[in-house]
């Protein structure tokens, strides 16, 4: 994959409003799990969310977080495809309140990365192949992001998250990643 200006050219590009400059370098890469409605896959609705024009007459869930302004770096939907709304060399409001190795504000120095998916559900062949190869291309563009740095939202946000969940198989994106 390549990617050029903090974009990838292989993602689709739905940019969001919900980003801004990043004070630090990036040295974090974060795992998430979405789905809306929570357990509903392929609709409109994420993009709508880090683009705020969730309506929230859509979905009774909707009119709990139609007001956020959060994003995500990129997406990687059931099928592999990719989407992508902030560029990475900004920062996206995805982590929240979160701290790594004692250094808060996640969002200064990580880049998120967005599985359609649940915490209960497993993830698709597609998108672990898909991951395995943003990260690697991740990697050489920004040496900083060690295997080790390589964390779920859960890690960074313990006891208020809990994706992307039981069902990430992080020994298998382990072992995706080896075979780079």
């Amino acid at each position: 994959m390549q990617i050029e200006q903090g974009l990838l050219a292989e993602a689709k590009q739905h940019p969001s409003p919900n980003c801004d400059d990043r004070p630090d370098d990036i040295s974090l890469l974060v795992v998430h799990g979405i789905s809306l409605p929570p357990g509903e896959f392929g609709g409109p609705w994420i993009d709508a969310l880090f683009t705020n024009t969730l309506d929230p007459e859509e979905h009774e869930y909707f009119q709990t977080i139609h007001t956020l302004k959060v994003s995500s770096h990129i997406l990687i939907r059931r099928d592999g495809e990719l989407i992508q709304y902030v560029p990475f060399n900004k920062r996206a409001w995805h982590a929240g309140e979160s701290s790594f190795q004692d250094k808060a504000c996640c969002n200064d120095f990580s880049i998120g990365i967005e599985l359609e998916g649940t915490d209960e559900k497993p993830y698709t062949d597609n998108q672990y192949q898909q991951l395995a190869q943003l990260i690697s291309d991740l990697q050489a563009a920004y040496p900083a992001i060690k295997a080790e740095h390589i964390v779920g939202h859960c890690d960074i946000a313990p006891g208020r998250k809990t994706d992307p969940g039981s069902a990430f198989d992080w020994p298998r994106l382990y072992g995706l990643l080896s075979k780079d």
